[in-house]
Parts: C-alpha cells; sequence; structure tokens
C-alpha cells in the first residue's frame, strides 16, 4: 500500500492498481471515498465525489455504485461515458427523478433541488447507460465486475477489480449508524440479502464509501459486518421495547429508530416513517406484533 498527497482535496492509497481517492475527515459526508483503477487501455472511475470537483484525474470511464448526491458531486468534470445500473438510470438523468427517489416530501422538494444543484453540482447526466448484475468492464489487465447490491437503493452496486481482490461495497459502509433503508426505493429484506452475499465474497481488500475506508482481509471485514448487520436487530429490539404500550406509527417516527434526537432536515421523518413501516411489517408478519386497533400496535 501506497500513499501520495495531492492539491486536489483528497488522498489517493493505492491497493495493487487500485487507487482509493479518501475523501475529507475519512470521507465522511458530504465527501466520500472514491476509485480511480488504471489498467493498460483504459482508467475508470467509480463514484466522484465532492473532493473531485475542483480537480479531477482522467479517467476513459465513470461507474456509480448508486444515485445519492453524494456519490455523483463531482460527475460534472468527466465529459466520458457514465454508467449506472439500469435501476437507477432515471435518477442519474435527472435531477428531478432523483429526488422523486429519495422521497422527500413535496413541501422540500425546492429546498432539496437546491441543494442538489448547488451544493452537490447535480445537474443529471441524460447520455448515461444502465448496466447489470455481473457486468464486466475490461481496462486492459484489470477487470472491474458489477455486484448487484440493493437494499439500500434499488440500483446499489459494487464493484470486484481483480487481479487485485478488491471489492467496492459502497453504502454498505461498516458504520456504526448502520444500515440506511429510508429512501423510497430501499428495501430492508434487500439490504440484508446484499450483506449475506458480501459476506461470500472472498477478497483480499473491501472498500467503503465513507469512514471505515478499506478493510483488508476477508475475516476481518465479516467481523465488522456482522457488526453493522447488528444495527438492524438493535432497531428492532428498540421497537418492540418501546410496543410494550400500544403506539402509533406517527409515535414510532416521534420516539426514531434511526437519527439521534438533535439531527433534523427534510428527510429526517420521512426515513424514520419509512424505517419504521418495514420494521412493524416483518414484526407482524411474524407474529411478534398485533394491530390492537387500526393503526395502533402493541408487541404480542
Amino acid at each position: 500500500m501506497t500513499t501520495d498527497r495531492n492539491i486536489t482535496g483528497y488522498t489517493e492509497v493505492a491497493y495493487g492498481g487500485v487507487g482509493v481517492l479518501v475523501g475529507p475527515d475519512r470521507g465522511a459526508y458530504p465527501y466520500g471515498n472514491s476509485l480511480l483503477v488504471r489498467g493498460t487501455t483504459e482508467t475508470l472511475v467509480v463514484d466522484p465525489s465532492l473532493s473531485l470537483v475542483a480537480a479531477a484525474p482522467p479517467a476513459d470511464v465513470v461507474l456509480v455504485s448508486h444515485v445519492h448526491e453524494d456519490h455523483i458531486a463531482g460527475l460534472g468534470s468527466y465529459d466520458v461515458p457514465v454508467h449506472v445500473h439500469e435501476g437507477e438510470l432515471d435518477a442519474l438523468r435527472s435531477r428531478a427523478a432523483l429526488i422523486a427517489g429519495l422521497g422527500v416530501p413535496p413541501e422540500a422538494f425546492e429546498a432539496v433541488d437546491a441543494m442538489l444543484r448547488d451544493e452537490f453540482h447535480v445537474h443529471g447526466r441524460p447520455d448515461a447507460t444502465g448496466f447489470e448484475d455481473g457486468a464486466v468492464f475490461d481496462l486492459g489487465g484489470r477487470t472491474v465486475t458489477v455486484v448487484h447490491l440493493p437494499g439500500h437503493t434499488v440500483g446499489h452496486c459494487g464493484f470486484l477489480v481483480e487481479p487485485d481482490g478488491f471489492l467496492f461495497i459502497a453504502d454498505i459502509d461498516l458504520t456504526s449508524f448502520g444500515p440506511y433503508y429510508g429512501d423510497a426505493g430501499s428495501e430492508l429484506a434487500d439490504f440484508e440479502a446484499s450483506m449475506r452475499r458480501c459476506r461470500e465474497i472472498d477478497a483480499r481488500w473491501y472498500g467503503t464509501s465513507h469512514q471505515k475506508g478499506v478493510i483488508e482481509g476477508a475475516d476481518e471485514f465479516r467481523r465488522r459486518l456482522d457488526a453493522y448487520a447488528a444495527v438492524v436487530e438493535q432497531r428492532e429490539a428498540a421497537l418492540l421495547a418501546l410496543l410494550g404500550e400500544p403506539r402509533t406509527v406517527d409515535e414510532i417516527v416521534e420516539h426514531r429508530l434511526v437519527y439521534r434526537a438533535h439531527v433534523e432536515g427534510p428527510h429526517v421523518r420521512p426515513v424514520e416513517r419509512r424505517t419504521a413501516v418495514q420494521h412493524l411489517d416483518r414484526l407482524l408478519s411474524g407474529g411478534r406484533v398485533v394491530e390492537v386497533e387500526p393503526g395502533r400496535f402493541r408487541a404480542a
């Protein structure tokens, strides 16, 4: 592993032929960690972040793991082919479609639109094309294979770089915040399946989009992945404890399963509601929660 500091707002750390472009504060939001993958015939960038707005390394193609603003903020630096999972093509091509997929309330649309435009430089890429699970990008002596990992978003993907054995898992980011499945197109069951898929892939390095960076070795990665997945169980346990007496969904939202009390913004209540409803549905179907009267739920 080698390290090279430069003046473009990121630090490039090399893992074999994969350069991880680490953003400020270890890639914490609103920044992120991008990839620069060099082959003998082409160079590829994954998830151009805010750090790549001022000065981006040259590349022949861009891959986007999923269409969230922190993963595409530097996309305007590249007038080259751009690819994303076909399930998120509309969101990448149009800022309005992106906002709709986030599921923000209508009254917040204008503010979110301005934030995406002014703070994250999101302008849409109507030229973007789609890929599917298993698609391979051959860079000459080095390949990048798409690994579809839905749940965080419908088209969320990882990328396996070979022969280096580097698996980029994007926003399965192993942070203490835990899995995020609060978008309009998010799905808890899919997220859990994606974590299981990651667990089955043997790699030398596992790269994340945010603070945890790169984990070396499958055993250490699986240990951290298990701890990350356990946050889902912790949320469920907190919900069951709250439902020791009957509660409405609104009351669950006010209690919060995802965000701490000081966090504010137009996204908070919608995310809390979608998260709560997904857990409620699972607990109801498993007989662990009952609906004692219309709209009021209690632990069984």
